[in-house]
C-alpha cells in the first residue's frame, strides 16, 4: 500500500505519548453530559481545538479512552480536548459478538447495525458539535476522528453541507467507499489494517483531494487502535503506539 505524507511532511513537534497501559488503565477525564448525551470528556479545559472521537461499535473500551487521552496530551506543543458521545446510549455491542463466526452473532451483529445505521448517528454529528462549542467556549476549531463504524460516519459527517470540522481521521474504517471521499474537503488521514479492502482504501485515497495521509498497518488487526487492540500484545502495542502519534503529527501539520 502507498503512502502519501501530509502536504508539509512531518511535524517538528516532538509527541510526548504518555506509557501505553496494557491492563486496568485509569481514564484522565470524566464524564459529563453534553447536547443531551452522555460524553467522556479529556484534556485541558482551555484547549483552542477539539476533537469529537466516534468511537467503535463496542462503546467506552479502555484502549479507546486511552486513546482519547493520548490525543488530549501526548502532542508537547498543542493540546486538544477530546469528546467522546455515547451514541449507544449504555448498550453497545458487546464485543463477544465478535468474530461474528456463526449464524446467532451474525443475526445479532446484523440487528445491531440496523439499529445503528452510520447516516443516522452523522445526522446528529452537526448539534453535537454545536453542543461541543457551548460546553467549551475556547474551542475555535474541531476535528473529528472514527474508528472501524465511527470511520463510516466521519465520512459521512466531513462530505456534508453541513460538516463543522477542520479536519478528518479515520483508523480501521468500516464501509470505505470512494464516493465518500470525492465530497471531502478538509484534511484527512486514514489508518487501515490489514482487513480493510486494499482495493476499497486505494480507491479512497485516490479520491481525496485535500492534504492526505494514508496508511496501512499490514499487521494489524481491524480495530487494533480501539476496543480490538490487545495491549498485552508488544507488537499490537508498539503499532497502537505507532498508530496514535502519526495521527498527532497529521493534526499538528494541519490541523
Amino acid at each position: 500500500m502507498s503512502t502519501m505524507q501530509a502536504s508539509h511532511g512531518h511535524s517538528q513537534a516532538c509527541c510526548n505519548i504518555p506509557p501505553i497501559v496494557s491492563k486496568g488503565y485509569k481514564a484522565k477525564g470524566s464524564y459529563e453530559e453534553i447536547g443531551g448525551w452522555k460524553t467522556y470528556v479529556t484534556g485541558p479545559a482551555d484547549a483552542n481545538k477539539a476533537i469529537v472521537l466516534i468511537y467503535d461499535i463496542f462503546g467506552y473500551f479502555d484502549q479507546t479512552v486511552q486513546g482519547a487521552d493520548i490525543l488530549a496530551y501526548g502532542d508537547d506543543k498543542q493540546k486538544y480536548r477530546v469528546f467522546i458521545p455515547d451514541w449507544f446510549k449504555g448498550k453497545p455491542c458487546p464485543i463477544e459478538w465478535y468474530p461474528p463466526d456463526n449464524e446467532e452473532k451474525q443475526k445479532k451483529l446484523g440487528q445491531f447495525f440496523e439499529t445503528y445505521p452510520p447516516p443516522k448517528i452523522a445526522g446528529y454529528i452537526p448539534d453535537y458539535a454545536k453542543a461541543v462549542k457551548s460546553h467549551s467556549p475556547s474551542v475555535t476549531k474541531m476535528g473529528i476522528m472514527g474508528m472501524c463504524w465511527g470511520g463510516k460516519v466521519v465520512a459521512l459527517s466531513v462530505k456534508a453541507d453541513t460538516n463543522p470540522f477542520a479536519i478528518a481521521v479515520s483508523v480501521h474504517p468500516a464501509m470505505v467507499d470512494a464516493n465518500d471521499a470525492k465530497g471531502i474537503k478538509v484534511p484527512m488521514i486514514l489508518l487501515a489494517s490489514k482487513d480493510e479492502p486494499v482495493d476499497e482504501v486505494k480507491k479512497f485515497e485516490d479520491a481525496l483531494s485535500v492534504p492526505k495521509h494514508v496508511e496501512t498497518f499490514g499487521d494489524q488487526i481491524h480495530g487494533w487502535m480501539g476496543a480490538r487492540g490487545d495491549l498485552e500484545n508488544s507488537r499490537v502495542k508498539e503499532e497502537y503506539e505507532r498508530g496514535y502519534k502519526t495521527v498527532l503529527t497529521f493534526l499538528g501539520n494541519n490541523f
